[in-house]
């Protein structure tokens, strides 16, 4: 993965974002890194990927309580607020 200071990011922007259509390129400032240009071809795919597994995690979560007893009832008892 290449690296650029984020001066060099300023001042290279053209060439910054040519590279990051190849590849992800790191941006450091003060010797850390504050970010990474993607192209939006790849932030798309990892979008959809993390869509993807939170619908996973959701579903798989939902088996687990039906399984465990909770019903629609049993969660808005838990959820009502009884103050």
């Amino acid at each position: 993965m290449q690296t650029y200071t984020a001066n060099e990011a300023k001042t290279h922007f053209g060439e910054f974002i040519d590279r990051a259509q190849r590849e992800p390129v790191r941006v450091m400032r003060h010797d850390r890194v504050v970010g990474v240009m993607v192209s939006a071809q790849d932030y798309e795919a990892m979008r959809a990927y993390y869509a993807d597994r939170l619908v996973k995690t959701m579903d798989e979560t939902a088996d687990a309580a039906e399984r465990a007893g909770l019903t629609p009832e049993k969660l808005a008892d838990l959820l009502a607020d009884e103050s």
